[in-house]
Parts: C-alpha cells; sequence; structure tokens
C-alpha cells in the first residue's frame, strides 16, 4: 500500500516501515562510524524501540557488539492498517543485527507489569544468564500499579501557579501565548507514580533477585534538565518532580548493587524532538531556536549522537566516570553552554510568527517529528508500494 503520513496534533497516526528503517540503518552506520566502543556484551533495554531507549540498544550492538534483548509496548500491524513506529524499528534492528551476528530478542508489553517482567527474566535466563547493563528509558502516559492495580495518569502542568509564556504550533508555524493552570496534589502523586523511580526499582530488584546482574553490572535511566526558559513546565512543574523521584532512586539502587559492585546513574540528556516533548508546550519553540543555535556552532545532536558519545566517553571510556555535583551524568553539557543558553534566551525575545523561520529552525523541529514515523527521511521512495505486515524477526510470543 502506498503510506501517507496522517497527523493528529502532538502525534501521526501512521508510519512508514521502509522510513523507518532507513533512520534505523542510518543510526547504525553512523555507530560504526565512530569506531569500536569497549563496552558492555549482554544488554537489557527498557523501552527500547524509539529515541534514547532504540539509540542505546544500537550503540550496545553496533558500537561494543552487544547481545541485546529489548522491551518495548508497540503496536503491530494489521492488513491495512500500519504498526506504530517503534515496533517497524525493532524489526528493522533485529534483522541488521541478525545478519552481523549479533543476538537480538524482543518482548512486546507492558514493561510495568509483572508479567513482562518476568517473562525477561526467563528469556535473559535461557539465553543469556546474566547481563551487564540496563538500560531504563520508558516514556509512558499511564501506568497500572502492578501490585495495586491502581492505574495512574501523568499530567504536564507547572507546580503552584498558573504559567504563562510563547508557545509554537509547529504545524503551522504560528506563535502564540498559551496559559496552563497549576497541577493538583493528585496531578503530581500521580506524575511521580508514572515517570519516577518505583519501576526501575521494581525491574532491579526483580533481575538481581533472581541473579541476573552480572558482577559488576550497570544500569542507567535518562532524565532532562533543561534551561530557565522552561522550568516552571519543566523542571520545577510535575515531571520534575518526577525527575527528581528518578535521580534520588539512582542512588537507592547503587546502595542495592554494592554487593555485586554494581553501579546506577541518571544520564542528564539533551532537549530533543520526541512524541513526549511534541506534546510539552512551549518545548517545540525552545528546541526550534536551540537547533538552530547549536547547528550554527556544530555541536548540534540527535539521540544516536548523544548516545553514542555517552557511551564512548562517560560510561565505558576506561576512567571514573564524571558526574555533577548531585551524582548525575551530564550529556546535555553543550545544550547547557552559557554562550549557546544566552543566545537562545536572545532568540526567544525575538520570536514571534514571522520572525521564527528565520531566527529558529522549525523546518528541522518538523523534519525531526516526521522521521519518528518514518516519513521525509531521504532516499525513501514514498511514492511506491510499501509492505506494512512486517514481523520482528526476534520477537518472543
Amino acid at each position: 500500500m502506498i503510506i501517507e503520513p496522517r497527523i493528529r496534533g502532538f502525534i501521526c497516526l501512521t508510519a512508514h516501515p521502509e522510513g523507518c528503517k532507513q533512520n534505523v540503518v542510518n543510526q547504525i552506520n553512523y555507530v560504526k562510524s565512530k569506531g569500536a566502543i569497549n563496552g558492555p556484551k549482554k544488554v537489557l533495554v527498557i523501552g527500547a524501540s524509539t529515541g534514547f531507549g532504540l539509540a542505546s540498544r544500537i550503540t550496545s550492538a553496533f558500537g561494543a557488539g552487544a547481545a541485546t534483548i529489548g522491551v518495548y509496548f508497540e503496536k503491530p500491524p494489521a492488513e491495512g492498517k500500519t504498526a506504530s513506529p517503534g515496533w517497524y524499528n525493532t524489526a528493522a534492528f533485529e534483522a541488521e543485527a541478525q545478519k552481523a551476528g549479533l543476538y537480538a530478542k524482543s518482548i512486546n508489553g507492558d514493561a510495568f507489569s509483572d508479567e513482562i517482567k518476568q517473562k525477561t527474566m526467563d528469556l535473559i535466563k535461557a539465553d543469556l544468564g546474566t547481563v551487564d547493563l540496563v538500560i531504563y528509558s520508558l516514556a509512558s502516559p499511564r501506568r497500572t500499579h502492578p501490585k495495586t492495580g491502581v492505574v495512574y495518569n501523568s499530567a504536564l502542568k507547572p507546580i503552584g501557579q498558573t504559567f504563562t509564556n510563547k508557545t509554537v504550533n509547529f504545524h503551522t508555524g504560528v506563535v502564540s501565548e498559551i496559559s496552563i493552570t497549576p497541577a493538583s496534589e493528585e496531578d503530581i502523586t500521580n506524575t511521580i507514580a508514572v515517570m519516577g523511580g518505583e519501576d526501575w526499582a521494581m525491574w532491579i530488584e526483580a533481575l538481581k533477585g533472581a541473579n541476573l546482574l552480572s558482577p559488576g553490572a550497570t544500569t542507567v535511566a535518562y532524565s532532562y534538565i533543561g534551561p530557565a526558559l522552561t522550568e516552571p513546565v519543566y523542571r520545577k512543574g510535575t515531571i520534575g518532580r518526577a525527575k527528581d523521584d528518578l535521580e534520588a532512586t539512582a542512588f537507592t539502587i547503587a546502595d542495592s548493587l554494592k554487593d555485586i559492585n554494581g553501579q546506577a546513574y541518571v544520564s542528564v540528556n539533551k532537549a530533543l524532538v520526541t512524541q513526549a516533548s511534541s506534546a510539552i508546550p512551549v518545548i517545540p519553540l525552545y528546541i526550534s531556536l536551540l537547533y538552530k543555535v547549536m547547528k550554527e556552532e556544530g555541536i548540534h545532536e540527535g539521540c544516536i549522537e548523544q548516545m553514542q558519545r555517552l557511551f564512548q566517553t562517560r560510561l565505558f571510556a576506561g576512567s571514573a566516570i564524571p558526574t555533577d555535583e548531585k551524582g548525575r551524568i551530564r550529556i546535555d553539557d553543550w545544550e547547557m553552554r552559557e554562550d549557546v543558553q544566552a543566545k537562545v534566551a536572545a532568540l526567544w525575545e525575538q520570536s514571534t510568527t514571522e520572525s521564527l523561520p528565520e531566527i529558529g529552525d522549525l523546518a528541522g523541529y518538523k523534519a525531526d517529528f516526521m522521521n519518528l514515523f518514518g516519513f521525509d527521511v531521504a532516499g525513501v521512495d514514498y511514492q511506491a508500494d510499501a509492505n506494512e505486515m512486517v514481523q520482528v524477526p526476534g520477537l518472543v510470543e
């Protein structure tokens, strides 16, 4: 079938298998071009199908030659209906891994559930014995608690007072003012339950309890801080409370891993276009200005560049892992450079519907958004018939 983008708000309802495949191949080629990483050999990626999780899996496999297991929650295809992009990403990754002689299997289901945790542990035990790296990169708007059955829905809200600032509709380019009402205590509690550290800790506790972590195993979860501009809606909002909880959990997990000489870290990553970030007011405008500045400075990175640099220069550099005063790895260091942030802040003041095409990189933002779903990828013939019924080669049913 001919597959075209069907966009509704912050998501695209279709995905292009060939575009997703080309995206994955491009990322693999980038990692291979940067040389071998003396890194992990048996890796579990929780949230492995898109964004930083996918990039972590690609870097592990094609940078360090690792066997990888990916856990994700994606919609498979049906006749005449495309799968979600993460399904096609995973299919492409696992096909390429198998061609390269690399072990790659995956489990599709709710990573918050005890059932999927057990299924994953059974697979590790049967095929790998143990894992030496666990990447936790889940991005979900809701969570059903595996013990209580309570369903939590996250909220993207400021805390304490209404937040008013500029935002952009990245489809139309219209810059407007938006006001977001403050969160309730329930909103805060729910967001921490979904996006905080509890599930990460549950995964590590289960893996360790089943003796599935190698001696010296490392686990890493991903976070974001961002500038003063986005603080009220991000770092000082409900998401920020959840990230605080995630970062505090790293210390709890690290303590629990001491007897196997294990380590737990949070890596603070750069602002990038993801399905999640597209839904947060203010962030698309900030990112389009940030892209403009960082591209002009020659320091722009996407997910794969970020993860390759994280692995090669931080996690597996063969020396002590550098962290900030709160014990976090900072791979957002180029974004948060004073000169970069000063330029972005100045552009923010100037940004209007009329000025944004010149002072920002809305075209780059849009392209990255479309790429998430396999569209607008160079080298793909979108007029050709595409087979939507792609299977994931290493999927464990």
